[in-house]
């Protein structure tokens, strides 16, 4: 059976964060052994495949900074300074706001990946809807085991959550609104063609995740180094879902190419 002719993906999405890159990583792995599968296959074994990757880097990345960076050079003292210096500034008012901060950056976002989702399998554009639907769980996942695999205290304040007092490190919150919030607007701003509007949607998927990001770190939950890894765990958790997209739409069209010059199979 030859080959199915290298650089030729399809252009279904508007989006270009979900277009596989011809000769890319995407493309090699639906052309290798997933050569034929169903694209819904590739997407769930490339989502596994980085997923597992990104799990083993965070832990490990994680392991470091817990164990050895915030106990060295006073690093994990300045860490803590930053904390007690924002709850010292309590008010009732600023205790409201970070409430909405917390909110948003839990059942808000994942309300609003549903409802993207949803909308994208009425429209039938099934990547995308897929990229939609996999960041909140893929960015937990994340958290969830690198928090149990490198364990830090919180904050010693008061805690306005009732949460796990060590799982400080890295912040779900943080990694969670990175991932959804950033990751929509990638998917939605190219088919946004005014460009005030374009850069206010910018403005706002960055902001929300600093807000949230502040919101936690006030409320005493966590460092900031914390949640510096918590945006870097929501960049990857937008990379694995992306790289999923792309390999599925890659096997789309070699799976097309496949089943055309095998007819009997």
């Amino acid at each position: 059976m030859p080959d199915p002719p290298g650089g030729q993906c399809p252009q279904v999405s508007a989006a270009p964060i979900l277009t596989p890159a011809p000769g890319g990583p995407a493309e090699r792995l639906a052309e290798s052994r997933m050569q034929g599968r169903h694209p819904a296959l590739v997407f769930l074994a490339a989502l596994l495949l980085g997923f597992a990757v990104v799990a083993v880097v965070s832990i490990a990345v994680g392991a470091l900074v817990t164990d050895v960076i915030v106990k060295s050079n006073g690093i994990g003292s300045a860490d803590e300074s930053v904390v007690r210096d924002l709850v010292d500034q309590r008010t009732g008012t600023l205790t409201d706001i970070s409430s909405v901060g917390s909110t948003v950056g839990s059942v808000v976002l994942v309300v609003i990946a549903v409802l993207v989702a949803l909308w994208f399998c009425h429209k039938r554009q099934w990547r995308m809807a897929a990229f939609a639907a996999f960041l909140p769980p893929v960015e937990s996942g994340l958290y969830r085991l690198t928090s149990l695999a490198d364990p830090r205290q919180r904050p010693d304040v008061l805690r306005l959550d009732d949460l796990p007092v060590d799982a400080s490190y890295p912040s779900g919150h943080a990694g969670a609104s990175v991932a959804v919030y950033v990751g929509l607007v990638l998917l939605l701003a190219s088919q946004i063609v005014n460009p005030a509007i374009r850069a206010l949607v910018w403005i706002l998927a960055i902001a929300i995740p600093v807000f949230v990001a502040m919101s936690r770190i006030y409320r005493g939950m966590h460092h900031p180094i914390d949640v510096a890894a918590g945006f870097l765990i929501g960049i990857a958790t937008i990379a694995i879902v992306a790289f999923a997209c792309r390999a599925a739409g890659a096997a789309d069209l070699n799976r097309k190419i496949y089943w055309d010059t095998e007819p009997n199979r």
